[in-house]
C-alpha cells in the first residue's frame, strides 16, 4: 500500500482537506488548526507531493484509492481545493460510502475552457506544461503567482504561498505532469449532476483560475449546490479570506449532519 502522509487535528465531524496541484498539505497549516476548533481536520498529501509516496502513474483513480485507504473508514465531508476538488468529486463517485459532504473550493469539475462550458483556457495550461520541461521551479513560481493575482495584499499571500510550498521538494515532473493532464482532460461534471451528496461551492470572485462563471454553470447543471461567492477572493480564499471560508464551511455542515 502506498505511504500518504496525514495530519489530524481537533475533534467532531469529520473533514478530509484535499490540497491543489504541485502543492501540499502544508498550505492549509493555520486554517486547517482554525478549522480544527470545531471539527476533526485531516490533512493529506497526494501522493507523490509533500511527504507522500509517489504512484507509479498519477491518474485520479489511483490517487482516489490511495487518499480512502489512508484516511479514517467512517465516512466524511471531503474538502477539496482546486485540483484537489477534481479528486475529492472522483471519490464520491468510486467511494460513495465514504463521502457524505462535498466542498469544492476554487474548483472546477471540467477545468479546462470550452465554448458550452467557463473555465481556464487550455492554451494556458499547455503553456505550463512545456515549461515544466525547461525550468521547474519558475513555472511554479508564476503558476502560484496567477493564484493570488489581483489581490490588494498579492505580495503578502505569495510569500505564504511560496514559503508553505518550500517546506518540501517540488513534486517531479512526471507527477506534475500528470497533475496538469488531469486538468486539461478529466470531467466531472456527470458526477456533480448525479450526486446526491450536498454540495457547497466557495469561488473567489477575483479568481483568474477558475471564474464566477464556472459556478453558475454549476448551479445550473446541478441546482441543489450551494454557490458561494467571496468578494475580492482569488484561488486561494483561504488564506486571503479565511474568516468567510471558515463561516461558510460551519453553516454548510451544521445544515447538513444535524
Amino acid at each position: 500500500m502506498i505511504k500518504i502522509h496525514r495530519q489530524t487535528f481537533g475533534k467532531g465531524k469529520p473533514i478530509v482537506l484535499v490540497h491543489g496541484w504541485a502543492m501540499h498539505s502544508g498550505i492549509w497549516k493555520g486554517f486547517a488548526k482554525q478549522l480544527a476548533q470545531n471539527y476533526q481536520v485531516t490533512c493529506v498529501d497526494l501522493p507523490g507531493h509533500g511527504r507522500s509516496e509517489k504512484i507509479d502513474s498519477f491518474t485520479l483513480e489511483r490517487i482516489s484509492d490511495a487518499l480512502v485507504n489512508a484516511v479514517s473508514e467512517e465516512s466524511s465531508c471531503w474538502l477539496g481545493w482546486s485540483l484537489g476538488a477534481t479528486v475529492v468529486l472522483d471519490i464520491a463517485k468510486r467511494f460513495p460510502d465514504r463521502v457524505n459532504l462535498l466542498v469544492l473550493m476554487a474548483g472546477n469539475p471540467s477545468f479546462t475552457q470550452t465554448e458550452q462550458w467557463p473555465g481556464m483556457n487550455v492554451g494556458l495550461l499547455d503553456a505550463f506544461a512545456d515549461k515544466l520541461n525547461e525550468d521547474c521551479q519558475a513555472t511554479l513560481i508564476r503558476f502560484l503567482s496567477l493564484q493570488v493575482n489581483s489581490l490588494p495584499d498579492y505580495k503578502t499571500l505569495l510569500r505564504t504561498v511560496k514559503s508553505a510550498v518550500q517546506e518540501c521538494d517540488t513534486p517531479d515532473n512526471e507527477t506534475l505532469q500528470g497533475g496538469m493532464d488531469i486538468l486539461k482532460n478529466a470531467d466531472l461534471r456527470p458526477v456533480l449532476s448525479g450526486t446526491s451528496v450536498p454540495v457547497s461551492v466557495i469561488l473567489g470572485s477575483r479568481d483568474t483560475l477558475v471564474p464566477v462563471a464556472a459556478g453558475q454553470s454549476m448551479q445550473e447543471l446541478a441546482p441543489k449546490i450551494t454557490l458561494n461567492i467571496i468578494d475580492k477572493a482569488g484561488h486561494v480564499p483561504f488564506l486571503s479570506h479565511p474568516q468567510d471560508v471558515l463561516a461558510i464551511i460551519s453553516r454548510f455542515m451544521d445544515q447538513q449532519c444535524t
